[in-house]
């Protein structure tokens, strides 16, 4: 249920309520300071917070199962799938080239 802040129009004292969400505002409260019932006015709260607990919250938590569906085919392939496919050959492949020599000159004679 929600907590409702009203202010004591006599003396400005903020007594929080509790009431249902439906619940038509109060008019009149028995106020501690007063000690009567005096006229209230409701005022904007801050609300509560939001509390998170456990071991964490994440977008893809609540995600339909079309959206699991597709994430799982949009993985890379694992290993073990990956050695059992043979690579296609593409033309950006390098060609064997011969390797350079490098000529030394001796110091004789």
């Amino acid at each position: 249920m929600p907590t409702y802040d009203y202010e004591c129009r006599q003396c400005g004292r903020v007594t929080e309520v509790f009431q249902s969400i439906t619940a038509k505002p109060k008019r009149s409260l028995d106020c501690e300071v007063c000690g009567e019932r005096t006229p209230v006015r409701r005022r904007i709260g801050t609300g509560g917070g939001i509390v998170f607990k456990g071991s964490g919250f994440y977008a893809t938590d609540y995600r339909g199962d079309g959206y699991q569906k597709a994430a799982k085919a949009d993985r890379p392939a694992t290993q073990s799938e990956s050695d059992s496919k043979p690579s296609p050959k593409t033309a950006d492949t390098p060609v064997d080239q011969p390797k350079a020599t490098v000529e030394t000159k001796s110091a004789d004679p």
